[in-house]
């Protein structure tokens, strides 16, 4: 029994992102893998080793997401949802009530060696554009389109066949393939694009133009490391604008320009350089910094392509580290 509960905790890595992928969020995988562990424990005496406790937590972690995914609305980003909008803060709506967005997830939850080499797997895009498949064909791609598994090894864990797994494995590539362009995640799994195959630190001398751009305010400078066509999204908010000129300028309005003299803290999620953004609580100098969103963005062809702001601070801050004042 011992040696069966050392196994359970040896997976709990793996099964988090495996778990983040089908559900989108951190939190929910978190909730997730503790009862895929309480379910393993309570049936650890009826394990017969006829599949490895591997591929039996598996089962179980999908059995959980799935009973998770029942009636649940999908997770998504503001691009979603709506199409783009002007750089305009009268267009800002109150945030929907309900909890409909994907949460980035921290790089410490994460099997490290997951992360190297299936880096691409957990970028914020893909993750993304999982959520608009039916949850087993979600289960189906990730299984075997990330996680390598056979045809045969998947419908062991979805205790199926496995010429139903390939039919839904085809169904769910044709989805996302056909997906629009500010959905599409890209290169997939195990893509050879710059965007998912560079490490972050390949990355560095851009990153650090960005974080000198941002802290100095400089439009001008933002520009010069923003795609053309970009995309900018503040979760939990629906607007979002397209293209470095409309970023930059969205940045100038009344509110968002309260964000002058801000200070990044770096942090990693999704396998990228990410950032804890604090902003001056008050106008008179030395009066502090306080938290204001957790900034996420994507790098294509030597320039972000997607800047996401998570403003949901509450959360995501304790979640990543970061201290509650600077």
């Amino acid at each position: 029994m011992s040696q069966v509960n050392l196994d359970f905790e040896a997976h709990r890595r793996e099964l988090t992102g495996y778990c983040y992928r089908m559900l989108g969020s951190a939190f929910d995988a978190d909730d997730a893998v503790q009862e895929t562990m309480v379910r393993a424990w309570k049936r650890a005496d009826s394990f017969e080793g006829r599949a490895s406790v591997r591929t039996w937590l598996y089962r179980i972690a999908t059995n959980v997401c799935l009973d998770a995914l029942r009636g649940e609305k999908r997770r998504a980003l503001p691009m979603d949802l709506s199409p783009a909008s002007p750089p305009r803060e009268s267009l800002l709506r109150p945030p929907p009530p309900e909890d409909v967005w994907v949460t980035p997830l921290p790089d410490d939850r994460l099997d490290p060696a997951e992360i190297a080499s299936l880096r691409d797997s957990v970028r914020l895009a893909f993750v993304v554009a999982l959520q608009h498949l039916p949850p087993r064909q979600r289960a189906v791609l990730i299984l075997c389109s990330v996680l390598r598994l056979s045809a045969a090894e998947a419908a062991v864990v979805l205790e199926s066949s496995s010429a139903s797994v390939n039919s839904a494995l085809q169904r769910a590539r044709a989805t996302l393939a056909a997906l629009p362009a500010d959905q599409n995640p890209g290169e997939g799994p195990r893509g050879s694009s710059e965007a998912s195959s560079r490490a972050p630190e390949a990355d560095a001398a851009l990153l650090e133009r960005y974080v000198d751009a941002f802290q100095r305010y400089d439009m001008a400078a933002l520009m010069t490391v923003i795609h053309e066509d970009a995309v900018m999204t503040m979760p939990p908010f629906e607007l979002w604008v397209r293209g470095n000129r409309d970023i930059t300028a969205w940045m100038v309005e009344p509110t968002p320009s309260l964000c002058r003299g801000s200070v990044l803290v770096p942090v990693t999620a999704n396998g990228v350089r990410a950032w804890g953004q604090y902003k001056p609580s008050a106008p008179e100098p030395g009066s502090g910094l306080t938290p204001w969103a957790l900034q996420v963005h994507e790098i294509r062809d030597g320039k972000f392509s997607r800047l996401t702001f998570f403003l949901d601070t509450e959360r995501l801050f304790p979640l990543f580290g970061l201290p509650d004042r600077l």
